[in-house]
């Protein structure tokens, strides 16, 4: 994201970015009105979508080209953005493709002249989470913003897990403690993956049953301490912390071990 924001420091012309008065660049005190930033460069279309969202008690920034929109949008907080894909400086499609490439995840409509079904799916796989094509009615327009405000915010995928030294990339399915790689068998990676995600919870042995093997029912078997007992072996091989530990009359609990004070 820093890399994006350094090369967009300052707007394209200070004069075309227009900030609605008496409204900060950032919106983020409870009890405000919804924050939208508007990024259009034909000004009758801009002046109608203006009026319309500040008679109904929004609080709009708009930018007249897709760098400045790149600007606001990085630099600003909002609820929803608005956007044209016939931009001046930077194309709708580009700015958007930027924002997504910097981490920011704002909900964008496309409100556009471009009404091909490849024009719409292009929208959307560029980034965008909407597609309103002109001529519209302002209703359907305010109701679509609406709806992509009420989205919860997108939360991030957790694609790594750490407990002390040990490390799991959940992507490239590898298992590495202290830096060393630790081979393990698929069933052997599901446990400790499970673990992980419990880390410092007691895990019982029929939650391991259900949540590794399925199990919904005792096998009757030592399926569970074999398997963790195969695991304890390779994360602590060579080393003196026991990071899996068995909790008797409860089942086992992984932790890192304590640091000295």
């Amino acid at each position: 994201m820093r890399g994006v924001l350094a090369f967009y420091t300052r707007p394209y012309s200070q004069r075309q970015v227009r900030v609605s008065s008496g409204v900060s660049a950032a919106n983020e005190v409870p009890g405000l009105p919804m924050k939208l930033l508007l990024v259009e460069d034909d000004a009758e279309t801009a002046a109608f979508v203006l009026r319309g969202f500040r008679e109904r008690g929004y609080a709009l920034d708009h930018a007249q080209n897709g760098r400045d929109g790149l600007y606001l949008a990085i630099e600003g907080s909002y609820d929803v953005l608005v956007v044209d894909r016939m931009l001046h400086a930077m194309d709708g499609l580009s700015m958007v493709k930027a924002l997504r490439s910097a981490g920011v995840a704002t909900p964008v409509l496309f409100l556009t002249t471009m009404s091909g079904i490849d024009d719409r799916v292009e929208g959307l796989e560029a980034g965008g989470d909407d597609y309103l094509v002109k001529p519209y009615a302002f209703s359907e327009l305010a109701a679509r913003v609406n709806a992509l405000a009420r989205r919860p915010p997108a939360s991030k995928e957790i694609t790594v897990l750490r407990v002390g030294d040990l490390e799991m990339n959940l992507l490239k399915r590898t298992v590495t403690r202290g830096g060393e790689a630790i081979d393990l068998q698929p069933r052997e990676f599901q446990l400790l993956e499970y673990l992980m995600r419990r880390a410092d919870q007691i895990v019982t042995r029929t939650m391991l049953l259900e949540g590794v093997w399925d199990f919904h029912f005792d096998p009757r078997t030592n399926i569970v301490e074999t398997h963790i007992s195969r695991l304890r072996s390779k994360i602590n091989l060579g080393r003196e912390n026991d990071l899996i530990h068995t909790i008797r009359g409860s089942g086992y609990c992984l932790r890192a071990p304590a640091t000295a004070s």
